[in-house]
């Protein structure tokens, strides 16, 4: 028999079922720490000072020089945080050491932080087309890939630490100089880092309107290499067999592959002929930049390749298909999403609604994940243009995105994720 308290309560949510949806309470909104907030405010006046500095630093892969320098503007603040800071040599020649930040604090979770100070851009390209703002934006070669976001986790680490926030076990900061190669001279660290943490936080730029990436392509290089035979161009061209003719000939099957769109793409990047004006190029050289959502999709291209290779047009040349690969695929994943989860619910806080998706750019955050470390990536300031001298941040998300990202490592702080078996 039903008692009274019991049909009351039953009566009543029948009641507000009749009278329709609207009839419900709202939820109350998450709440947002104001003092953090607060801090995050004061803070960007000097946030974006810093930024100015170190985008007015050309440091392209392999610059030995300019990476040094914003390395030594980065490390005392991290030094004066208490934290310990390695200046890790890169794993081939050519490239300025890496950095890694290590505090130390009193809990049980232990969390990694990923950015990197290499930009595409040549030298002299900041003395060219210097930090700039225009309104609600700012330009300048890196502002967001990614300067914006290694700035955001300096910052985000000071503010916390000024707060007494020590409820972790580890918080490093790797801070790597190659990652526009596809972290050559980092491998063997990232993979270090990655099975001794927890969970991996990525400092790549957010994608408009306001996303952080819960998927990325892998990406690989496919070299087509021919070799010919040189000649005289005007006495004796018979004699000779024309390599990058061959070449032209071995695109057609580049063509057949998708070029944009969220799937499988493959685009000519770097074309190489010829020695001189007057003679038959004896090599030539084709690099194809592929990126793939399935790792599967690279065999399928070598295959293609490969086909085209056996098929010369040209007499008497040889053509050899080899593959560099960068970074395998962040795939869609139960991990990141429970993450991205998180992160939606962090932003309510401020009233704002976070997008999720995916784009072709690789990343460390792949790595974590072959590795079993439950990854999130895309957390700095949004941004576009990347690798383009129209590359942008919007300034109005950098307070929104530091207190994200200090909330999120608050929260993974309190409940770390599970690491999983990959493939499983």
């Amino acid at each position: 028999m039903m008692r009274a308290p019991q049909r009351r309560r039953t009566t009543l949510a029948l009641a507000l079922l009749a009278a329709g949806a609207t009839a419900l309470p709202a939820l109350a909104a998450p709440r947002k720490d104001e003092a953090l907030w607060k801090a995050a405010e004061a803070a960007r006046p000097e946030q974006l000072k810093l930024l100015e500095t170190l985008v007015n630093i050309d440091s392209g892969t392999g610059d030995v020089e300019g990476g040094r320098k914003v390395l030594n503007i980065l490390a005392p603040r991290l030094e004066a945080l208490g934290a310990k800071v390695e200046r890790v040599p890169a794993e081939i020649p050519g490239l300025p050491d890496n950095l890694v930040a290590t505090l130390k604090g009193t809990g049980k979770a232990k969390i990694l932080m990923i950015g990197h100070i290499d930009t595409v851009f040549e030298p002299g390209t900041a003395a060219k087309w210097p930090y700039s703002t225009n309104g609600d934006r700012a330009t300048g070669p890196g502002v967001g890939d990614e300067k914006g976001g290694v700035i955001q986790a300096v910052v985000a680490l000071e503010i916390l630490t000024a707060r007494g926030f020590r409820s972790y076990d580890t918080i490093t900061l790797l801070l790597e100089t190659s990652e526009e190669r596809g972290s050559p001279g980092t491998r063997a660290l990232i993979d270090r880092l990655v099975k001794s943490h927890e969970v991996e936080l990525n400092l790549e730029p957010g994608d408009a309107p306001d996303k952080i990436t819960v998927w990325r392509k892998g990406s690989s290089t496919f070299n087509i290499d021919v070799k010919g035979r040189p000649a005289h161009a005007g006495i004796a061209p018979q004699n000779g067999r024309n390599a990058a003719t061959e070449l032209v000939h071995q695109l057609a099957a580049v063509e057949t592959l998708p070029k944009s769109g969220d799937g499988l793409t493959a685009n000519l990047t770097i074309l190489q002929a010829g020695s001189r004006y007057n003679i038959i190029p004896e090599n030539a050289r084709a690099q194809v930049n592929v990126r793939v959502r399935d790792k599967a999709d690279l065999e399928r291209v070598q295959a293609v390749f490969e086909e085209s290779a056996r098929n010369t047009t040209v007499p008497d040349t040889k053509v050899t298909v080899s593959r560099e690969n960068s970074f395998p695929p962040l795939p869609s994943n139960p991990h990141t999403d429970a993450l991205a989860e998180r992160a939606k619910g962090i932003y309510a806080e401020l009233g704002r609604e976070l997008g999720t998706g995916g784009n072709g750019g690789a990343s460390e955050s792949a790595l974590a994940h072959e590795a079993g470390t439950p990854a999130l990536d895309g957390l700095g300031p949004v941004g576009g243009d990347f690798h383009t001298d129209k590359e942008w941040i919007d300034l109005t998300t950098i307070t929104p995105r530091t207190y994200l990202l200090m909330r999120m490592i608050q929260d993974v702080a309190a409940r770390p994720p599970k690491r999983f078996t990959p493939g499983g």
